[in-house]
């Protein structure tokens, strides 16, 4: 490249130079940005640069200048970008999410790291401890044109077909019904326990279901439109977003009873504005839709004698029935 073609393009690297090279504690002096540019071979002279930083502040892109010693110093200031610690919430999130694999959750932190300077990057690059439940990550590489797809169908309203998968004993991925492919009309992408799930109406079963995103392969947009879902099923779908998770299991309203020191978890687990009222001094009981999944009795029974069903009866015998076979395994 010519020098004449280099010196065109001078207001454009001092940009880039002032996005990654400085922040308000790392800034740049006249001296040591015309340093950075002959290095690159831009000529530049302290009586223009601080018209070429006047030039940049006037088209928006902010410079803030400080006192460096005796000198003016200069740093990126635009505050329409991400700031470090918006970022660093976001590589968190990047790198503890399950449904994301290990290699795209390296290259989303990388691009991450690509639109702020190189201090913020650094720290963007170092280890972020996630727990050992977050570390079993997807290995789903599928799983980002999958979500895309299903996303375009719901714009377009149209049905999708797949195929879903489990896994047998020996950890290997297995087709359900023989590969069979699943037609289905998608309703919504619902984030749950780390995983997406879309709920729909599927054509094979002829019935509200929910499919996890990650276990689904083949995903594919068809031409044939989705027909008004019936005033049921929009009960039901409505429904899927409200209950206690994303699991198969007859849904019913139940009482039930804390002890005090649980709220924190109940609040986590059923929101702020669940129905709640006092029952003694030591106990608290909510009323509560759920699906009596085992997934469900698994929560619940994690507190031991500080959490109970009280109504409905027929679901506290299910309690009873539920622990006594626990208690025959052993």
């Amino acid at each position: 490249m010519t020098g004449a073609s280099k010196q065109k393009q001078k207001l454009l690297r001092m940009e880039q130079i002032f996005k990654t090279q400085t922040d308000e504690n790392n800034v740049l002096t006249g001296n040591e940005l015309i340093d950075m540019l002959e290095k690159e071979g831009i000529k530049a002279e302290r009586k223009t640069i601080y018209d070429d930083i006047a030039t940049l502040n006037d088209s928006g892109i902010t410079i803030e200048t400080v006192k460096k010693g005796h000198s003016n110093a200069y740093f990126y200031a635009c505050k329409e970008d991400f700031t470090a610690e918006e970022l660093y919430i976001l590589a968190s999130a990047v790198s503890s999410c399950r449904f994301l694999t290990t290699k795209k959750s390296n290259e989303l932190i990388t691009k991450l790291q690509r639109i702020t300077n190189k201090f913020t990057a650094a720290q963007l690059g170092r280890q972020i401890y996630v727990s050992q439940r977050s570390r079993n990550k997807s290995v789903n590489e599928t799983i980002y044109y999958s979500i895309n797809t299903i996303q375009n169908a719901i714009a377009k309203k149209k049905k999708i077909t797949f195929k879903y998968y489990t896994y047998n004993t020996m950890k290997k991925r297995q087709l359900k019904h023989g590969g069979e492919q699943y037609l289905v009309s998608p309703n919504e992408l619902v984030w749950e326990n780390d995983n997406y799930y879309l709920t729909c109406v599927c054509h094979n079963h002829g019935a509200v279901c929910r499919y996890r995103v990650d276990r689904m392969t083949e995903v594919t947009m068809t031409d044939s439109k989705i027909a008004a879902f019936t005033e049921e099923e929009k009960k039901d779908l409505e429904s899927f977003k409200s209950l206690f998770t994303m699991y198969g299991g007859e849904r019913r309203e139940l009482k039930l009873q804390f002890e005090n020191s649980l709220m924190d978890v109940v609040i986590d687990r059923f929101g702020d504005n669940v129905e709640c009222m006092k029952n003694s001094d030591d106990t608290f009981v909510i009323r509560c839709e759920v699906q009596l999944a085992p997934t469900f009795w698994g929560w619940l029974f994690q507190f031991g004698t500080k959490a109970k069903v009280l109504e409905p009866y027929d679901v506290c015998k299910k309690a009873q029935m539920l622990l006594n076979d626990l208690l025959d395994l052993y």
